[in-house]
C-alpha cells in the first residue's frame, strides 16, 4: 500500500530537483526509499536520471540506466533517446549519435522534431554542414510539425562554419513563408554578421529588429557594439553604448570591459576612468577580464604601482591571473622603458609556472630594439623555442632601422624558410637598405625568394 501522502509525481519533482544540483546519490536514494514505501518509479523518473548522467557523469553511465528501466518492465521512450543522443553530442561523438537513433528505430521508437535537432546539430558541431542539410531537409519532408528551435540551429550552425550567406538566405526565405523570427535568430545572425566582420549588414539587421515588434536586448547591443570596436569604428560602437544606456538595459562587466578597452585604444583614458568608476559605484563584480583590462589602463597610463597593486588584489580574490594578465604588465614596462623591470617581471612569470609565452616575449623584443639593444633582442630570439611572424617582423623592422640591412636579410630568409609571414612595407625596406648599402646580389636573392614564397602560399 502507498504511503499516504506520496506519490510517482512528487518522488519524480525531489529526483529532477538533486539531480540539478548535481547530487545524483541522493536522487538514488530516494529512488530506493519511495520503492520501500510501495512509491513506483515510472518513465520520467529513469529518463531525469538519464539525463543527469549523460550531462554530469558519461554516456555509458546514462545507457545503463535503460537496462535498469527494462528491468522495472518500463520501456524507454523518445525522450530517453533524446537525453542520450544529446550526451553524445556533447561530447562530439557522432558515430554513438548515429548509432542511438538506429537503435531507437529498431526499437520501434518513432523520433520527433528533438530528436532531429539534436542530430543536426551534431553534425554543425562537427563541422559537417552537408549532412546537417540533409537532416534539416528530412525534417521539411516528414509529417513532423516544424519548431523554431529547428530554424534557429540551421542558421546558427551555417554561421558557425562561416555559411553566414547561405544563413542569410534561409532566414529570408522561411520569412517569405511565413516563420516569424525570435529575438534569439536576430541575435544568432547579428554575431554571425559580426564575427564576419560585416558590421554594415549586422548594424541593418540591428535596426531590421527594432522596426518589428521585438526588443534587442543587452547582448544584441553588446554584439554590435564589440564589432564596431573591432572595426576601429569607435564612435559608432559609443553611439550604440548611449542607446543601450538610454533604454535602460544594465552593463555587466563584459560590456563595461569592452567600453573601456576601446577607450584606453584610442587614448581616451579620462573616459576610460569614469567608466571604470561607475562599474566600480555600481557593485559589479569584476571577473579576469575585467581586471586585465583596468590592468591595461594602469599600465597605459604609466601607473605601475596601481598596477602591482590591483594584481596583488585580483590573487587575494582568488582569481588565477593568466599569460595575458603578466603580458599587459610586461608590455607596459617595455613601452615605458624599463627593459630591467620587464625582465623580472618575465623571470616572475616563470616562476609562476608560465614558462613560453610567445607574445611575452615578443614584446620583450621590440622593447629591447627600441631601447637599443638589439643584440641582446637577438640572443632573445635564438633562445625562444617558438617564434611567429610578429616575431621575426619586428626584429627584421628594428634591424633596418640601425642600418644593418645584411642580417635584417638574413633574418628575412630564416622567416620565409619557415613558411612565416612579414608585412610587405618591411620587406620592400630590407630589399632597399641593399640596394643602397651596395649590396646588390644579395637584394636580388632575397627578391626572388619572397616571390617563389609567394608563389608556394
Amino acid at each position: 500500500m502507498m504511503f499516504r501522502g506520496l506519490s510517482t509525481k512528487l518522488l519524480n519533482i525531489c529526483i529532477a530537483s538533486f539531480c540539478k544540483v548535481r547530487l545524483l546519490e541522493k536522487a538514488e536514494a530516494i529512488i530506493i526509499d519511495g520503492e520501500r514505501l510501495g512509491v513506483i518509479p515510472d518513465v520520467v523518473t529513469y529518463n531525469t536520471l538519464v539525463s543527469a548522467y549523460s550531462r554530469y557523469v558519461s554516456l555509458d553511465a546514462a545507457y545503463s540506466v535503460i537496462h535498469r528501466m527494462k528491468e522495472a518492465g518500463i520501456s524507454p521512450d523518445v525522450i530517453t533517446y533524446n537525453s542520450l543522443i544529446a550526451g553524445s553530442t556533447r561530447d562530439c561523438l557522432l558515430s554513438q549519435s548515429l548509432d542511438l537513433f538506429e537503435e531507437m528505430l529498431q526499437a520501434g521508437i518513432h523520433p520527433d522534431v528533438w530528436s532531429y535537432n539534436i542530430l543536426m546539430n551534431c553534425f554543425f558541431k562537427l563541422g559537417k554542414p552537408d549532412e546537417a542539410n540533409r537532416v534539416f531537409q528530412d525534417i521539411l519532408l516528414s509529417n513532423l510539425a516544424s519548431h523554431p528551435a529547428t530554424f534557429n540551429i540551421m542558421i546558427n550552425g551555417l554561421c558557425k562554419n562561416e555559411y553566414i550567406d547561405n544563413a542569410l538566405m534561409l532566414f529570408r526565405n522561411l520569412q517569405r513563408h511565413g516563420f516569424v523570427p525570435q529575438l534569439v535568430t536576430y541575435n544568432i545572425l547579428i554575431n554571425g554578421l559580426c564575427k564576419a566582420r560585416r558590421l554594415r549588414q549586422a548594424r541593418t539587421m540591428l535596426r531590421e529588429l527594432g522596426e518589428s515588434d521585438l526588443e534587442p536586448n543587452a547582448i544584441t547591443y553588446t554584439t554590435v557594439m564589440k564589432c564596431c570596436f573591432r572595426s576601429k569604428q569607435y564612435d559608432k560602437g559609443l553611439d550604440i553604448m548611449s542607446e543601450m544606456k538610454s533604454k535602460g538595459y544594465t552593463f555587466d562587466s563584459f560590456a563595461y570591459c569592452t567600453v573601456v578597452a576601446a577607450l584606453v585604444k584610442t587614448g581616451r583614458i579620462e573616459e576610460a576612468n569614469a567608466c571604470m568608476e561607475q562599474v566600480m559605484s555600481n557593485g559589479i563584480e569584476l571577473d579576469l577580464a575585467a581586471y586585465n583590462t583596468l590592468l591595461n589602463m594602469y599600465c597605459r597610463e604609466g601607473k605601475f604601482e596601481a598596477a602591482y597593486k590591483l594584481l596583488d588584489e585580483i590573487e587575494k580574490g582568488g582569481l588565477l591571473c593568466d599569460k595575458y594578465t603578466h603580458t599587459i604588465i610586461i608590455d607596459g614596462l617595455c613601452k615605458a622603458g624599463n627593459i630591467t623591470g620587464a625582465q623580472h617581471h618575465l623571470h616572475y612569470m616563470k616562476m609562476m609556472g608560465f614558462h613560453e609565452n610567445l607574445v611575452a616575449l615578443n614584446c620583450m623584443i621590440d622593447g629591447l630594439c627600441k631601447a637599443g639593444h638589439i643584440d641582446r633582442a637577438m640572443e632573445l630570439y635564438k633562445s625562444m623555442e617558438t617564434k611567429d611572424s610578429v616575431t621575426y617582423t619586428s626584429l627584421v623592422h628594428n634591424l633596418c632601422r640601425v642600418g644593418r640591412f645584411r642580417c635584417a636579410s638574413k633574418l628575412m630568409m630564416k622567416c620565409l624558410k619557415d613558411g612565416k609571414k612579414i608585412l610587405r612595407a618591411t620587406k620592400r625596406a630590407v630589399v632597399a637598405g641593399l640596394h643602397s648599402s651596395g649590396y646588390t646580389d644579395e637584394a636580388k636573392k632575397l627578391q626572388w625568394k619572397i616571390q617563389v614564397a609567394r608563389i608556394l602560399r
